[in-house]
């Protein structure tokens, strides 16, 4: 195998939540650098890059020709999930999307309640209501980090489901499972969100619980 390149912190992070040996999509794929690198390093035995629109997919095909990964790697034109079977993939990775949109298209699969399944979601708006989806249907976060890249911050979660709907926390939303409070990374992600939600509230009212909640545990760090 030719020298493999290095995935950015952000694609990394979602590498590290994919479960060895198993099948993949890629939704939203884009240049295919996360299932060509998941499958040339032995992590995924396969993998579905799937795409919406065909010049993404056409990047991701140079991608896979590239580093001689068609053995694994197939690109798959497809809106979300609609075009993918459910013996196709076992973790799914849906990143750099909207939150509201990776909810609908999680809801929108009809394999996604089956808990053998697992989701690396990495949202780049609206955690939130993908957060408040996730609770309300019946899914749960197994993991979750944050990494930097550049001068921004994500989020990286990995989720299955369980069937027990939860009543989220004003925080929970925003946060998910992230302990600012003993964790340097996770609490300067909490203090970015602080940050928006304390320009947001001045016009909604309704931040105003979220955000005092999120600053006493980032306050509350190494107590």
């Amino acid at each position: 195998m030719q020298n493999l390149f290095t995935l950015s912190n952000r694609l990394a992070l979602c590498a590290g939540y994919v479960r060895d040996k198993v099948k993949v999509a890629d939704i939203g794929t884009d240049h295919a650098y996360l299932p060509v690198w998941l499958c040339l390093t032995g992590k995924a035995v396969s993998a579905v890059a799937a795409d919406i629109n065909p010049e993404p997919l056409s990047r991701g095909a140079f991608t896979i020709e590239k580093y001689n990964a068609s053995k694994f790697v197939g690109t798959r034109l497809s809106d979300g999930l609609k075009n993918i079977k459910e013996d196709e993939a076992d973790d799914i990775i849906i990143a750099g999307m909207g939150g509201e949109l990776i909810a609908r298209i999680i809801d929108q699969w009809p394999f996604s309640k089956n808990p053998q399944k697992r989701f690396i979601l990495q949202p780049m708006t609206k955690c939130e209501e993908l957060l408040k989806y996730l609770c309300e249907n019946g899914f749960k976060i197994t993991a979750q980090d944050t990494c930097k890249e550049g001068k921004k911050l994500y989020t990286v979660m990995q989720v299955c489901y369980t069937g027990e709907k939860t009543v989220p926390g004003d925080d929970f939303l925003y946060l998910g499972i992230l302990t600012p409070e003993t964790n340097e990374n996770h609490r300067e992600y909490a203090q970015l969100v602080l940050s928006r939600l304390e320009k947001q509230r001045r016009g909604n009212k309704s931040l105003e619980a979220a955000a005092e909640i999120i600053r006493k545990r980032c306050e509350n760090h190494g107590k």
